[in-house]
């Protein structure tokens, strides 16, 4: 690849000095010798100096049997950097409560991994290829969850 299509400062973001090409995805090897992607970079949570990976999360809570899906977003905290928020839409006629999800979660992974938001909703936004707008997610929970104040707070 030689770069983007007229756009000279993403081709310098993802294409090193050496010609090495930057996907920005997030891989670890498994003891067989292979890679597996585990997520993307520009999606990793900082949680008081923590490297959380959302889709390590979202793949526990698909095995709840109420989810039909789920996607794990960063939102702004003052105190820790970014707090965990999952946006879970349910299958049909189930219901659930945010501290009955905070509690599955909890039982199985670390406590700094347990969602401190839990959003029950009905879909995510898309764009017109049905790709996740997880960026528009977070835009709409700085809303929602009043975190305008924590969104405008530096960081180291």
């Amino acid at each position: 690849m030689k770069g983007y299509y007229k756009m000279p400062l993403e081709t310098q973001n993802a294409i090193d000095k050496d010609c090495w090409l930057h996907t920005g995805d997030l891989a670890c090897k498994t003891p067989e010798g292979n890679y597996k992607i585990t997520g993307r970079l520009k999606d990793m949570i900082i949680r008081g100096g923590e490297n959380i990976y959302p889709k390590e999360i979202e793949e526990f809570i698909y095995t709840h049997e109420k989810v039909q899906d789920v996607q794990v977003i960063g939102v702004p905290d003052e105190r820790y950097g970014e707090e965990i928020m999952a946006c879970v839409v349910l299958k049909e006629g189930e219901s659930m409560t945010e501290d009955e999800m905070k509690d599955f979660v909890h039982a199985s992974m670390a406590r700094h991994k347990v969602p401190k938001y839990i959003d029950f909703v009905d879909g995510f936004p898309m764009n017109a290829a049905g790709k996740i707008l997880k960026y528009k997610m977070r835009e709409d929970a700085i809303k929602k969850l009043g975190l305008q104040k924590a969104a405008s707070t530096e960081t180291a």
